[in-house]
């Protein structure tokens, strides 16, 4: 007979074999594949027309998948929905651009940033009327002001000099308060101009210091004019009305809905309009519903050229990530 360890060694035995073939049958489990999040960004997330992926997050997040051995599927969903995804756990990564914000990172993990970038403004082109905005320029409050500025000065000269010039030159500033300070303002007006007559001079000693000390304002006057009545004629024909924070305040603008764009106009500005798509934002713009669209600059750029980029500088700065996750 069998003793009891011979027993329970047979049914061990038995046992090993009947579960190495039973494993033997089973095929391997699969690995699980990521859910990877993404949408249309360019230039970081693109989608050809075979419906294949590509762009700078997509490649970055296929050379890491590929030196971890990590199976995946891209999931196309809109922005604000992969930001959902990533925060309740229905999305593993996200390959496009997001940017971080103090919000976020309590809700998700980011990876490194590898490209920094700014909010950028589009803008239409319109082409303008060179004569009407040189004549809107020269009876715009800026111009009349440096005006105004230069009259008074030759004002006070020309007084000043008819006061001290009256008695012991009559001849050039005398008669009437009127014709004195009208011939004052006249010397004034020749001197600053450089263009020296010499129908009017002064012979008092005071009215050749008041005279000598116009000379060296003038100067400096008619080069501040010069200066800036160029910049009116010529910077403000070629730019747009919209240049900084300030201007976007007055004029009808739009962003992109769910994104740190909106965040940022929603803390600076009271209204604007949001968007699906960068598209449909530079649409808009063209068709004249809004003024501008504000975004990250590097998106709207590569997007189809439909509107004129500038750059709103040392306002918002916006990183664009590769994956959260």
């Amino acid at each position: 007979m069998l003793s009891l360890k011979k027993i329970l060694f047979l049914v061990i035995l038995v046992t090993a074999i009947s579960f190495s073939e039973a494993m033997a049958q089973e095929p391997p489990a699969s690995p699980k594949k990521l859910r990877v999040g993404t949408e249309e960004a360019p230039p970081f997330a693109m989608k050809n027309a075979d419906g294949a992926w590509t762009g700078i997050s997509i490649e970055l997040w296929r050379q890491t998948a590929g030196e971890l051995n990590i199976a995946y599927e891209f999931y196309e969903l809109r922005h604000h929905d992969l930001l959902e995804g990533i925060a309740n756990g229905s999305l593993d990564v996200v390959a496009a651009t997001v940017t971080i914000t103090p919000e976020r990172l309590q809700k998700m993990d980011f990876t490194y940033p590898f490209y920094t970038t700014g909010l950028g403004v589009a803008v239409p082109f319109k082409e303008k009327n060179v004569w009407l905005a040189v004549i809107k320029q020269l009876l715009s409050f800026t111009f009349l002001k440096i005006l105004l500025l230069i009259l008074t000065f030759l004002l006070l000269t020309g007084t000043a000099l008819w006061l001290l010039e009256r008695r012991r030159n009559p001849d050039h500033f005398g008669g009437k308060a009127v014709e004195g300070i009208g011939s004052g303002f006249w010397f004034s007006v020749v001197t600053m101009t450089t263009v020296g007559y010499g129908d009017k001079h002064v012979r008092t000693m005071g009215g050749r210091i008041v005279a000598i000390i116009w000379m060296f304002i003038a100067i400096v006057l008619i080069s501040f004019f010069t200066a800036t009545v160029t910049s009116l004629l010529t910077v403000r024909i070629l730019e747009t009305s919209v240049q900084g924070l300030e201007d976007l305040k007055k004029a009808p603008i739009g962003t992109l809905a769910y994104t740190s764009s909106e965040a940022y106009l929603k803390k600076n500005l009271h209204s604007f309009q949001t968007y699906e798509a960068v598209r449909a934002g530079l649409e808009a713009v063209v068709r004249g519903e809004i003024d501008a669209f504000v975004y990250d600059a590097p998106l709207i750029r590569h997007t189809e050229p439909l509107a004129k980029i500038i750059r709103i500088t040392g306002r918002h700065k916006a990183t664009a990530r590769p994956w959260e996750s």
